[in-house]
This record gives C-alpha cells, sequence and structure tokens, in this order.
C-alpha cells in the first residue's frame, strides 16, 4: 500500500495517503527527509522549501499561496495557505483537444419507452405540483405500496415546498423541473397530483410537458375531486396495470447518460474516486455513451482546464458565460463568492476552493466538452457535457436527473446515506469508509491506494453500473431514502 503521493510532477506538495507520523522518512524526487509533523490521511505536506506567497501546486495546479514561510516536510493546510483566486475574470480559448476515443458498444438491460427514450428503472412517481398537498402524496405512496407489494415496482412520493408563492425566474425554475422530472423515462408511470389554486398549476405545467403517454402520466387536481385519494388511487391502479407489463430489452451503452458528483469530499477524493470516476466517464464516452458535470462553484480555480477542453469556440463561450454568470448570481446575492469549502472538506484535508475544484473535475476524465446545459434543459449531445447547477449534494444530483441522467455516480470520503430521483451510486474515496458504512457505499474507490490498477478498476465500475442500469439494486434504493430538491433563486411571496 502506498503512504503518499506526489500526484502531478510539477507538484511542490505531497498527499498522505494514510496517518503519517512526525519523523516519518520521506523520499520523493530522489530527495530523502522526514515530516516536521504528523500529517493526517488526506492532507498534504510540502516537499521542497515553500516562501511566503509562493504558489502551491497540487494536481500540477495552482491551488492557493503559502501565507508564510515553509520547511520541506511541513503540513500544509488552511493555517498557512489561503486562495489566489479573484472574482469575475477574463478568459481566452486555448483549446487542449484530445483525439475522441472508440471502443467496441456494449449493452444493458432497459425499457424502451413509446417516445423512443430509455429508462433503467420502472417506478411509479407521484409528484405535487405544490407543497399544500405533500401529505397525500406520501400517504398514497405508503399505501399502494403495501397494496402492490411488488419487489419490481416501488411507488415513490417525490414532495418539494414549492409551486405557488413564486415569482419570474425561480417560478420558472420550479416549473421546468416538474416538466421534467415527470417526463424522466425512469419513471414507468407517474401521477400528477396538483391542488387547483397554485401558480404552476397542472393546465401551465402541461405546456411545460408538452406531448406525453396518456397511459403512463395521469393529473388529479384535489380541489376538483369530492375525495381526491380515492380518485388518485383508482388511477394509481390503472397506471400499473401497464406499467406491470414492461419488460426489459437490450440497449446500447451509447444510450445510457451518467451525471458526475462528489459530495463529503476529502484529501483522497481528487487522488482516488474522482478520477476513477474520470475514467469511467471516458470509457463510457468511448462507448458512444454521455456524462454530466455540475457543481459550477466547485469548477472556480480548475475553469481553464475545462474551457481549453470546449470542442469548440462557441462551446468555449458557453462554459465562460456559465462560470461568470454562476459568480454574478452570487453578487447579485451580497455572498462571498469563494465561501468554500465546508468545514467537512478541511477537516479531511482540502485546504482552499482551488485545492477542492482541481480535486473535483477529475470527474470529467480527458473527454472533450461538447455542449453546455442550462438547469433542467435535456441533453441533447452524447459526450461529456456540463450542466448549471450549483454544488449542494441534493440540489445538484437532482439537476443532473433532470437534464437526463439515468444513473449518478457519486464520490465521497465521509459518506452520506442520501439518493436522488434516480439510482444514485456511491463511491468511496478510502477503503475505510467503504467497510464502515456497507449500507451507504456501493463501491470503494480506495483500492487504487493499495496499487490496483486504475484502468481495470474503472472497468469494473462499467459493469457494475451497466448491471445497476440492468436492475441491480444499491444501497439507497429500496428504502425511501430518494428525494429531491429544487433549485430555489428568488424570493417567496
Amino acid at each position: 500500500m502506498l503512504d503518499y503521493i506526489k500526484i502531478n510532477k510539477k507538484d511542490n506538495v505531497a498527499v498522505a495517503l494514510k496517518n503519517l507520523e512526525k519523523g516519518t522518512e520521506i523520499y520523493v524526487d530522489d530527495n530523502t527527509f522526514n515530516l516536521k509533523e504528523d500529517i493526517p490521511q488526506g492532507h498534504k505536506f510540502s516537499i521542497e522549501e515553500i516562501e511566503s506567497n509562493e504558489k502551491i501546486i497540487k494536481y500540477g495546479m495552482t491551488i492557493g499561496i503559502a501565507t508564510e514561510n515553509t520547511n520541506i516536510g511541513s503540513w500544509m493546510h488552511t493555517h498557512n495557505i489561503k486562495t489566489s483566486l479573484g472574482d469575475i475574470l477574463n478568459y481566452k480559448y486555448e483549446p487542449k483537444l484530445v483525439e475522441p476515443l472508440h471502443l467496441e458498444h456494449s449493452t444493458f438491460k432497459g425499457f424502451r419507452r413509446k417516445n423512443g427514450k430509455v429508462g433503467i428503472r420502472n417506478d411509479i412517481w407521484i409528484i405535487p405540483t405544490v407543497g399544500c398537498i405533500n401529505s397525500i402524496c406520501n400517504k398514497l405512496a405508503i399505501d399502494f405500496n403495501a397494496q402492490i407489494k411488488s419487489d419490481e415496482i416501488n411507488t415513490i412520493a417525490f414532495t418539494h415546498p414549492y409551486g405557488c408563492s413564486q415569482m419570474g425566474d425561480d417560478q420558472e425554475n420550479t416549473r421546468k423541473a416538474l416538466a421534467a422530472l415527470i417526463s424522466h423515462p425512469n419513471a414507468g408511470g407517474v401521477l400528477v397530483l396538483g391542488l387547483g389554486c397554485e401558480n404552476s398549476n397542472i393546465e401551465i405545467l402541461r405546456d411545460y410537458i408538452g406531448e406525453y403517454d396518456t397511459e403512463r402520466i395521469k393529473f388529479i387536481q384535489c380541489q376538483d375531486e369530492d375525495d381526491e385519494y380515492s380518485a388518485a388511487q383508482r388511477e394509481l391502479e390503472e397506471i400499473f396495470k401497464v406499467v406491470s407489463r414492461d419488460t426489459r430489452e437490450e440497449i446500447d451503452s451509447s444510450e445510457l447518460v451518467v451525471g458526475l458528483k462528489c459530495g463529503g469530499s476529502d484529501g483522497l477524493s481528487g487522488i482516488t474516486a474522482n478520477p476513477l470516476v474520470g475514467e469511467f466517464s471516458d470509457i463510457l464516452i468511448a462507448k458512444g455513451g454521455s456524462t454530466i458535470l455540475t457543481e459550477v462553484p466547485e469548477m472556480f480555480g480548475a475553469e481553464t482546464s475545462l474551457m481549453d477542453r470546449a470542442e469548440s469556440e462557441e462551446i468555449f463561450s458557453k462554459v465562460v458565460k456559465l462560470v461568470n454568470d454562476f459568480k454574478i448570481y452570487f453578487q447579485n446575492h451580497n455572498q462571498t463568492i469563494y465561501e468554500n469549502p465546508s468545514p467537512g472538506n478541511k477537516q479531511g484535508g482540502i485546504s482552499t476552493l482551488e485545492d477542492k475544484s482541481n480535486g473535483c473535475i477529475q470527474k470529467s476524465g480527458d473527454s472533450n466538452i461538447v455542449d453546455v446545459l442550462d438547469y433542467a434543459e435535456q441533453i441533447k449531445k452524447a459526450g461529456l457535457n456540463l450542466l448549471n447547477a450549483p454544488g449542494n449534494d441534493l440540489v445538484s444530483s437532482t439537476a443532473l436527473a433532470l437534464s437526463g441522467a439515468h444513473i449518478v455516480l457519486f464520490t465521497t470520503g465521509r459518506g452520506t446515506p442520501f439518493s436522488c430521483p434516480v439510482p444514485t451510486i456511491k463511491i468511496s474515496s478510502n477503503t475505510e469508509l467503504f467497510e464502515k458504512k456497507r449500507n451507504w457505499i456501493d463501491f470503494d474507490a480506495g483500492k487504487i491506494v493499495r496499487d490496483v490498477d486504475k484502468h481495470s478498476l474503472a472497468l469494473e465500475l462499467f459493469d457494475y453500473v451497466s448491471e445497476v442500469a440492468s436492475g441491480k439494486k444499491i444501497s439507497s434504493e429500496g428504502n425511501f431514502s430518494q428525494e429531491w430538491a429544487i433549485f430555489k433563486q428568488g424570493v417567496t411571496l
């Protein structure tokens, strides 16, 4: 097992892969020295003398500025590193594109919908148009699951507090999100429950949804019914009759869309789990499939490396707008642009936003960027897409699902039990977390520090994802933990 790693030949820090004691002998670049202090797992230490105001280099990128003179073998963290980031920046397109890879296609077993889209689950979703009727939706889901007693079809209520007392872009976000969730192909059938007096009522939402399968998507407006519960239950029974006849068929992997997300990151996330997911992304794209990367605030400080991978100047301009518009969003709400990383991130060894961001974007692999999506916009181009959404775990994971992701790969160094509307595969950055939280974690990327070949492990992850796409249940499924969160942007009336 490796004890520490220098990630890039340009780096002036290395990362401890396990807790290292003061005095431990370190050998890097033909140079031997001893640690000046204890270094926790995931944290950085200097591998050369670093002067005050000198750049700290990790991943071959600047992740901050030294705030004091530092001896070789010293702990490098928030006490002696500060961010180097500014505010709104000007960017120049300097493309560093790769020749696209082409790998033999593979298949998974999914559900082909009437409109040609593909789903990997066949559950029944109950979606309220407004938060006033959440309790009805929850009761319907609990009771109907008890009634059908199905191992294959779950009834899930996706409640939320919105749909009324909203204005402008905020209300628009809710309507787009509701329409995208209602239309998601992972749902075998959907019951949309409206109240009747809300801003985002059923008739308005129909315009956002467009054409739909009337056998599988049903609507009930509660204020119009003498007994809304009985009326809804009858519709659920009709939906179940249709959904229960569905069977899986072979689907080419080029039709699979996977969202890329990290949360509860630690100092190993950018070394094990995120690069592993990046390699998976490149494999899926080489097979004709698609991945989506979001968490725009966690691109700050690493955005130029993404911009240089835009496949055209038009896409480059869209990436620039994505980043700068999000910074303006912060400023418009009088918030600090670089209020990151979180306390948990810092405890895990991440010192600055640049440190976090350069680790975060490892999930995108090396593929060229083919498009940039607005919030709840549907994916149109196969390949690597960027998506406008924040870093918050549930909001951004939901956004990935709304844009068409069938599955979300969620890397974590500290662990979390949550799941978004689509299967959310948890990938641990360290084996200790995998062993401790088997009820949360599905895949162990910590094997990489035990000299397991990253490419071989990425192929193993690809096979695992294909199994999940074909119906294999993961830790967060079946325990009613699937949730969603709409990206709130405005005032509440």
